[in-house]
């Protein structure tokens, strides 16, 4: 098993590599960098620079998407709108070296989970045929999500992944706020593939399901760890309030 830790986030463009370098000083090689917001790496020379600095590092980059995502919704205008902004984050994505965009598919919005499903099914092959039209060298991401009201379980990631050769996001923060506890016999049964991208931190819940984002405590790296599958190349990105702090306890725990 080779596992790289890194933060989500690469900080501001003119911040980008002076970030790069710390984090590999730290002994970190991997980082999601978070359009969560929108995507604000506009510049193709710009990204070119991050690619190339990154990948002399030996840092692997991966994106996560803008949160305003929902490849469900009624309103047919929001779900183009949707896959329009994750287009542009693999258009950027191509020129970063970015392997994987993580985003959250949607919402059930009122409708049956199968029929959801398949809304969101049609629209990852849509999307899917796009990346290929435009010969992007880059993989969508589905994520498990931490709520119970929104798309995104295990069974629901690992069919997309099966029925549409997606990869996918295993959020551990958000498995154990949905279900309350993690089966790590289960989702190793569910996801198969050799690599594995991995967000995880600490995490406040209730009923519903997520809260916040919260420290990784030792315990929960230490749990983690001891749990992953002996046999995959696993990205973990933390995603905690000190996710730089976080990502080299799981490094120095892992060692």
């Amino acid at each position: 098993m080779t596992i790289k830790f890194g933060p989500a986030g690469l900080g501001r463009v003119n911040q980008a590599i002076s970030n790069l370098d710390r984090f590999n000083k730290f002994g970190l090689k991997a980082c999601e960098i978070a359009f969560t917001y929108g995507v604000y790496i506009k510049d193709k020379k710009d990204a070119r620079k991050i690619r190339d600095y990154a990948k002399k590092k030996g840092i692997k980059l991966s994106i996560h998407a803008p949160y305003w995502i929902n490849l469900n919704s009624k309103d047919k205008s929001k779900v183009e709108q949707s896959k329009k902004r994750i287009l542009r984050c693999c258009e950027i994505g191509q020129e970063l070296g970015a392997y994987v965009i993580v985003f959250h598919p949607g919402y059930y919005a009122g409708m049956d989970k199968a029929e959801t499903y398949e809304n969101i099914k049609r629209e990852i092959l849509d999307l899917q045929e796009e990346i290929k039209k435009n010969k992007w060298d880059i993989k969508l991401a589905p994520e498990t999500t931490g709520k119970i009201n929104v798309f995104g379980s295990i069974d629901e990631i690992s069919k997309l992944v099966e029925e549409t050769g997606c990869r996918f996001c295993i959020d551990f923060a958000h498995i154990r706020a949905r279900y309350k506890q993690v089966d790590y016999k289960f989702i190793k049964e569910k996801f198969k593939d050799k690599n594995w991208h991995v967000h995880f931190s600490g995490i406040e819940y209730g009923e519903k399901g997520e809260k916040r984002h919260i420290k990784t405590q030792e315990k929960d790296w230490k749990r983690l760890l001891d749990n992953l599958p002996k046999n995959k190349e696993i990205v973990i990105i933390n995603e905690s309030p000190f996710s730089v702090q976080d990502s080299v306890v799981g490094l120095n725990l892992s060692n």
